[in-house]
């Protein structure tokens, strides 16, 4: 550590490493084996359709030891807001790419975000351990994609690894350390902590909690938190492996209970000695509230009225982001009411108020007196733990309710090249079929120099003298029409149908 370091109170800090990728390509397996193989391995978040964040001890060849966050984010396109973060978050990414089926769309979304953010990153090639992987194929994959590691036009490590056997693990958590020491990454410990709100949830037992990563700063216990509109008392500080713990410092994982709402995922966390000085920054903070939402009203539209509830705000945020997707032309999906935890009966009463609307539930449960006064009130609810059977259900459900209307469609057109005869409001004529058909007992429009003058029907068909039900493109024919107005040669003759859609 050098002298300025030490007089500007600073100290290194371990790196936040984020592994991105597309779905399928091993990040989770990765991630399974570097924590079974280390001394510190826990989690704090969630499943992988949230961030989920992780404290490992690395020991190297030379027998140091040194810390290392993992950041594992979902692959799913439906998640890439929770992705951005996580590049926001992250000192160093890990870009993972199968060893079998190489550059994929997520892992190109995934790559941009990597450059927007200008993070140093390493390829993790996965999966080595299959007949199938080829590596100096892969290889060439990224670089056809902009990805050039060394050998490929480029400098960007590339390790080639096996989560199962474990071959290829510890090159990559070497090289995840020494990009650490290149960057000299430091922090102030003794100060009051500040990081990044990564994931919210609402626990039944302990209350809304947010997961974060401590960017810089100490946090401790009897101190105040303030992010994204929200407060809390640090009465509880969970550190990793989800233990009660006096403080918490720079890069770790911590958990904090207790918030008065949920905190925005995304905002900056500030800790406070005072109350009035957490207060103060609350209202201090530049809001933006005119987020898009889902629903959005498309204009002439009819709403489906929606009531989602989620296990966590990224969740809900992911599924909100999805079902903006899925509006109609005549109908589009309305959230009013989206919210964390476990279905109640003020939402039920919130679907009575809101005609026609669902409940739906994202790995969430269903209270009991919830349960049994949606039945007395028939509202529907439906509970799932995969976003993308939730948004299919939402499109089955616009399909269904959306109000169907005739409109009028176009069998084909003729131009009139002779007029036989007229008697009593019925012509005879001949004509040519410019495209489609002409059918027995259709309606028409009569058509001339582009403008409609009349309507009438197509009461006779005749091909070669013979009667026919229809002509069809590019044939000669002679129909009696009728109508009340005059048809002339060059006219152009336009069958049409309605049609309920």
């Amino acid at each position: 550590m050098t002298k300025e370091t030490l007089q500007n109170n600073t100290t290194p800090r371990p790196p936040v490493v984020g592994i991105f990728g597309h779905i399928d390509h091993g990040k989770s397996t990765l991630i399974d084996y570097i924590r079974k193989s280390n001394v510190t391995a826990t989690e704090a978040g969630g499943i992988t359709q949230h961030i989920s964040a992780y404290e490992v001890m690395h020991k190297r060849d030379d027998g140091r030891e040194s810390k290392i966050t993992f950041l594992d984010t979902p692959g799913h396109e439906a998640f890439s807001s929770i992705r951005t973060r996580g590049a926001n978050v992250a000192d160093i990414a890990v870009l993972v790419v199968s060893g079998e089926d190489g550059v994929k769309p997520q892992t190109l979304e995934v790559f941009k975000y990597i450059q927007e953010s200008k993070l140093p990153y390493l390829v993790a090639i996965t999966k080595m351990d299959k007949p199938t992987a080829d590596l100096p194929r892969i290889k060439q994959s990224l670089a056809e994609n902009g990805i050039y590691v060394e050998g490929y036009g480029g400098n960007v490590s590339a390790i080639p690894l096996s989560s199962k056997t474990g071959q290829g693990v510890p090159e990559l958590l070497d090289m995840v350390s020494l990009t650490a020491e290149l960057l000299e990454l430091t922090a102030e410990v003794e100060t009051l902590g500040t990081g990044v709100i990564i994931e919210s949830r609402l626990d039944p037992k302990r209350g809304i909690t947010a997961v974060g990563i401590i960017k810089n700063g100490t946090i401790s216990k009897g101190t105040f938190a303030a992010a994204g509109g929200a407060m809390t008392p640090i009465r509880f500080l969970l550190d990793a492996e989800g233990n009660t713990v006096e403080e918490l410092s720079t890069s770790s994982p911590v958990q904090i209970i207790g918030w008065d709402k949920l905190p925005k995922i995304g905002s900056e966390f500030k800790t406070f000695l005072k109350k009035d000085d957490a207060l103060a920054y609350l209202r201090s903070e530049v809001k933006d509230t005119r987020s898009t939402k889902a629903g959005a009203m498309v204009r002439n539209a009819i709403a489906l009225p929606l009531i989602l509830k989620a296990d966590t705000a990224g969740s809900l945020e992911a599924i909100e982001n999805e079902i903006a997707k899925l509006s109609r032309e005549r109908m589009v999906p309305k959230v009013i009411l989206a919210s964390v935890g476990s279905i109640n009966e003020s939402d039920v009463k919130g679907a009575l108020s809101g005609t026609g609307a669902v409940i739906l539930g994202f790995n969430t449960k269903v209270d009991s007196g919830a349960a049994a006064l949606a039945e007395r009130s028939n509202i529907s609810i439906s509970i799932f733990n995969i976003i993308y059977e939730l948004t299919e259900k939402v499109s089955k459900l616009l399909e269904e309710r959306e109000p169907r209307i005739e409109v009028e469609e176009t069998l084909g057109t003729a131009k009139v090249l002779k007029l036989f005869s007229t008697s009593k409001g019925k012509q005879v004529l001949g004509a040519r079929v410019i495209s489609g058909k002409i059918s027995l007992g259709t309606n028409i429009k009569i058509i001339r120099r582009e403008t409609e003058i009349g309507k009438g029907k197509v009461k006779e068909i005749q091909q070669a003298k013979v009667a026919t039900g229809e002509a069809l493109e590019g044939s000669e024919f002679g129909a009696m029409i009728e109508s009340k107005f005059e048809i002339a040669p060059g006219d152009v003759l336009e069958a049409v149908v309605m049609v309920t859609k």
